[in-house]
């Protein structure tokens, strides 16, 4: 029997917070029922099938920070996450189905373009990864309330903007390198 993991992202747009992917192998007994891509699930059905996945399905989760964004650019930062979190999975795998139109540097890797609406395993990580830089955006509001990170999660809305028009980004926190941020 082949082994085949679904990795995806979460998090390559916002202006603030890391890029977070996911890669899930998903056993034979698991009830996929309800797993698609996280885009099309509530969150609070997400977070049901977040804690369904992780209780009973094999995730390695791979997290770039907003300084690594920086340095190495969006499009590698999301491949190295893509490739850590494969290499956090506990197990061997025979192929892995990416979400996109490219692969990390990944063995037996195929990217497929909404591959998020057709392979329950790129749904499921989808799931998890979307989950996951969630709650790192909610510890961020927290953390940093005037900026409305739990609303809007790092995205750069107009509440952020002007969040950030009159308290200025944060190290560690937003990505210097997308505008308007690196306008000013």
């Amino acid at each position: 029997m082949s082994v085949i993991i679904g990795i995806d992202e979460a998090g390559r747009g916002p202006l603030a917070g890391p890029v977070v992917a996911a890669a899930v192998y998903i056993p034979e007994k698991f009830d996929t029922s309800g797993v698609k891509d996280s885009k099309k699930v509530s969150p609070k059905k997400r977070e049901e099938l977040y804690l369904r996945i992780m209780g009973e399905c094999k995730v390695g989760i791979g997290t770039i920070t907003p300084e690594e964004i920086d340095n190495l650019n969006i499009l590698q930062a999301t491949m190295l996450a893509m490739r850590l979190a494969s290499e956090a999975l506990t197990i061997q795998f025979d192929k892995a189905l990416v979400d996109g139109n490219r692969c990390p540097e990944i063995r037996n890797c195929e990217s497929i373009v909404k591959g998020d609406d057709k392979f329950v395993e790129i749904s499921a990580a989808s799931i998890i990864a979307k989950v996951t830089r969630d709650r790192v955006m909610m510890e961020l509001a927290e953390k940093y309330p005037v900026y409305g990170f739990e609303h809007h999660k790092g995205y750069g809305t107009k509440a952020h903007l002007k969040a950030l028009e009159t308290h200025g980004p944060i190290k560690g926190v937003h990505r210097f390198s997308f505008a308007p941020i690196r306008a000013s």
